[in-house]
């Protein structure tokens, strides 16, 4: 199975996701890597990583979009990296995944792909009205139709439809253009953060104009605004953009709770895939917790969280945009996809196969918030080096850091909780862990602060601690 990722190297994803300790098994369908395995994992390397060696390494290049194929499975300069912020590579069994590219290219051979479609449509229907009027005018006057008392306008639609959903929604909903200062860039989605005219989106959505580029947002009613990127975070993947001249109106998403969404529960997602803005999909949650990592568009940093699966169709475009419950709360951004061709209009790039992901808006919401106060993420993080070779069995904490520098950072979380190099940490709470990658995004999923209990094995023994999670600022 191919993966797409418009052009950029992708980290492999994790040999397997971790489940709650008393969850049964995956079902078949919800295991990709059995019913597609994936691409043969590269030669495995030594080295390390250290916590303090953020942006990791490059991951090893991979095809275009228009030429997807196997990627490599190893990050940086070896098979290890740092545990809470870092690392670069998953073991290749599992499916990798990208996140949606920030939108296809305007202009070019795709527009007139586009067009051509979409006229083709046209004359269809038009052939259609012509012969429906031929076959009428010979008609002898017995019509056994039954003509509708109320028009479709006329409709009520609850609250709660999906009709109703996105009668509300779409109005906070936008659609951004994003462009470096040489011209290069995309489309992709947003959506109304608060009344001061904050829109929270993808990092990867405006990467291109992070460093003097140019940002729009077109709402559903065509009016268009610029705006500047307040902060990104690239290892979340989550930015924030501020309107210049914002409406008085604006009305923000209500954000629901992400910890509480169950597998089954219906979803909605708006965004504009392939450029055709305001569009709506459902869906539903297929998994909880996948682990999953993804470039943040320029192949120079990796990503990862722990995500929201759902089955509700997802394109190139829809990056950035809202997926919402029954109700119309955001639980999640969407922000990868796992695609196995290619497609779109002759575009090269590939669609939805229905494995979408998105970043649970329980971590959306604090990394926002902490971009709009101070213009810089904060991650959490554990202070320990681990290995990113391909495994199941947990993630170990190398011998040493990048550079000879400590694996287990002096006088830090782990340090303190009495974690040494070469213990394999086997769970985070009640989540398995079954990499070094894996136990990234879950540790990503808490704030500095917060009191987690790690289990590990030493010397074929089994303990538990309890480790409060340090704190680093910043992508640099």
């Amino acid at each position: 199975m191919s993966t797409e990722n418009e052009g950029t190297a992708v980290p492999p994803a994790p040999s397997a996701p971790p489940v709650p300790v008393d969850t049964p098994a995956a079902s078949p369908q919800n295991a990709p890597e059995a019913a597609h395995p994936g691409p043969e994992p590269a030669p495995q390397h030594t080295g390390s990583a250290p916590e303090s060696s953020w942006p990791p390494p490059p991951p090893p290049a991979t095809p275009s979009y228009a030429d997807a194929g196997p990627v490599g499975a190893t990050g940086g300069d070896g098979t290890h990296g740092a545990a809470g912020f870092g690392g670069a590579g998953w073991g290749t069994p599992y499916p990798q995944v990208q996140p949606q590219p920030q939108a296809p290219r305007q202009g070019g051979r795709r527009g007139g792909l586009v067009a051509g479609a979409l006229v083709a449509a046209l004359v269809a229907g038009g052939l259609g009205g012509g012969l429906g009027y031929t076959l009428a005018k010979n008609d002898d006057g017995s019509s056994t139709t039954v003509a509708a008392t109320d028009s479709g306008g006329d409709f009520k639609r609850d609250p709660g439809t999906v009709a109703a959903v996105a009668d509300r929604a779409l109005p906070s909903t936008v659609t951004i253009e994003a462009a470096s200062s040489s011209g290069e860039g995309g489309t992709g989605t947003g959506f109304v953060f608060d009344t001061e005219g904050h829109i929270v989106t993808n990092n990867h959505v405006v990467a291109e104009a992070v460093d003097g580029g140019k940002v729009t947002a077109t709402f559903p009613d065509g009016k268009k605004y610029d705006a500047e990127v307040v902060g990104n975070a690239q290892g979340y993947d989550v930015a924030v953009i501020k309107l210049e001249n914002k409406p008085s109106d604006l009305k923000p998403l209500p954000l629901g709770n992400s910890d509480r969404v169950a597998v089954g529960d219906s979803t909605i997602a708006i965004g504009a895939p392939f450029g055709l803005s305001n569009t709506v999909t459902t869906g539903i949650i297929s998994a909880k917790n996948r682990p999953v990592a993804s470039s943040d568009g320029t192949g120079s940093q990796a990503s990862y969280m722990s995500a929201l699966q759902t089955d509700a169709s997802i394109n190139p475009g829809n990056s950035g945009g809202p997926l919402l419950d029954a109700k119309g709360n955001v639980i999640g951004i969407n922000s990868a996809i796992q695609s196995s061709g290619n497609g779109g209009f002759g575009s090269g790039q590939a669609g939805s196969i229905g494995l979408g992901f998105a970043i649970p808006i329980n971590q959306a919401k604090y990394v926002a918030q902490e971009l709009i106060r101070t213009g810089k993420p904060v991650y959490a993080k554990i202070g320990a080096s681990v290995s990113l070779e391909d495994t199941t069995d947990g993630a170990k904490i190398t011998d040493t850091g990048a550079g000879g520098a400590e694996a287990v950072e002096e006088g830090g979380p782990a340090d303190k909780a009495g974690l040494r190099p070469g213990d394999v940490i086997t769970k985070l709470d009640d989540t398995v862990i079954d990499s070094g990658p894996t136990l990234i995004g879950e540790i990503w999923t808490h704030k500095p602060g917060d009191k987690v209990e790690i289990t590990y094995e030493r010397d074929g023994r089994t303990d538990t601690v309890e480790v409060t999670l340090g704190s680093r600022v910043g992508d640099s």
